[in-house]
């Protein structure tokens, strides 16, 4: 071992009378492990939530959706052969988009209606696969068409605020209606809610309902129209490239979004959120590199006499800043290590434990508080809390550097 090091592990162990900087060496720790669990916790939760926001998104929509200038088209059928034959496409849909008004016995709630085939849709958006619209008591009759009734599927919080279940009747309002002597008479058709779905969005489960896409286009008047197609992708992080492929093979007059583009606003005040809160919880480490230095401040101011000793044995200015670099980055690496210790434990205890509650309305879904801890994120606040700690020793050990020997002894 190194004198340099020898001599620095020495004064890391306080005497009686250095009771006070001893104290503040430890203080200088707890403040680096506390920085660096503070930063490890908030960046793992703010990474889970995105991570648990991607997933749920990707789950209640589409990786790629394919619209016309113009609105509706017809030739959909077409469309979705060469769609599916694009390299990197997984599988297509056809949909219909519309807002619309539901009406139930116990309330009315506005709604995006979204007309969908069931044999395709599951294979592009995972919460509608094995969706079914058959009504199981086909005998029940519309009174005012004269035929069955058909089904639709609500969103969980959607047929909450309804006050359905399944099995009741719910009333379609859309605003594509016909005109009369009356004015404009908005179009209404009775539907029976034949199941639920839950993405864990609650923006979706408590906005969206599905109906088969024939009874959309009847209900719409858009008889073998489309508003589009969706597409699932094989490579999610590649759906823009796929996108580009799509619109290069069909050409004019369609275009494309990717889940990236119609979330953009939201992934960029997340990306936004998680550098601020880095640079804030960062502070904590930077006032605990300030008790490192005045820790080493101290250290010099009583060791005065022994670094002229050393000076005048033959120690080298380089070897004096040695000793106290080293001193200072074993309270910075003590305080790291312990910091990450502690931000593992917390973690695992938020992830295992619901002591936590998300609720829907303001967080976008419904769950417990997410945690994922990501090597990328944990090297970088490690090598920041070092670099700081690093940067609160050169001062003073550049101080005690550049001691006269003489003055030193005569003074010390």
């Amino acid at each position: 071992m190194k004198y340099e090091y020898f001599i620095g592990r020495r004064y890391l162990m306080a005497k009686q009378r250095q009771t006070f900087i001893s104290l503040i060496t430890l203080l200088s720790i707890a403040g680096v492990m506390v920085g660096v669990m503070a930063l490890i916790v908030v960046i793992a939760v703010m990474s889970g939530f995105e991570s648990d926001l991607k997933s749920r998104i990707l789950g209640g929509q589409a990786h790629v959706v394919l619209l016309r200038y113009g609105g509706a088209f017809t030739d959909y059928g077409a469309v979705m052969r060469r769609v599916e034959d694009t390299p990197g496409v997984e599988g297509a849909t056809p949909f219909i988009y519309t807002q619309i008004m539901l009406r139930s016995a116990d309330g009315t709630s506005g709604a995006v209606l979204r007309g969908v085939d069931p044999e395709s849709a599951g294979r592009v958006i995972p919460s509608l696969k094995g969706v079914s619209f058959e009504n199981g008591n086909k005998e029940n009759r519309d009174p005012d068409v004269g035929v069955s009734i058909p089904g639709i599927v609500l969103g969980k919080e959607l047929a909450k605020s309804l006050g359905v279940q399944k099995g009741d009747a719910v009333h379609l309002i859309s605003p594509k209606g016909m005109l009369s002597p009356m004015g404009h008479l908005p179009a209404m058709r009775r539907f029976t809610v034949v199941g639920f779905f839950e993405s864990g969005m609650y923006e979706y489960d408590g906005t969206f309902a599905y109906i088969h896409l024939e009874e959309a286009q009847r209900l719409l008047r858009m008889p073998e129209a489309v508003t589009g197609i969706e597409v699932r992708v094989k490579d999610v992080y590649g759906a823009r490239k796929v996108a580009d492929r799509i619109v290069d093979k069909l050409g004019f007059p369609f275009w494309a979004r990717d889940w990236m583009q119609m979330n953009r606003n939201l992934f960029t005040a997340l990306k936004l959120e998680k550098i601020v809160m880095f640079i804030i919880l960062t502070l904590i480490v930077l006032v605990a590199a300030f008790n490192i230095a005045s820790t080493l401040i101290m250290t010099v101011m009583e060791k005065t006499r022994d670094i002229a000793i050393l000076k005048t044995m033959g120690a080298t200015d380089k070897s004096i800043r040695t000793i106290f670099v080293f001193k200072g980055m074993v309270i910075g690496t003590m305080g790291t290590l312990l910091g990450m210790i502690s931000g593992f434990i917390l973690c695992a205890a938020l992830k295992r434990y619901r002591i936590v509650e998300l609720t829907g309305d303001i967080y976008y879904f419904t769950t417990t508080l997410p945690v994922k801890l990501e090597l990328p994120d944990v090297f970088g606040i490690v090598f920041a809390t070092l670099v700081i700690c690093f940067l609160a020793t050169l001062y003073p050990s550049r101080q005690a550097s550049k001691l006269d020997p003489v003055q030193a002894i005569r003074y010390g």
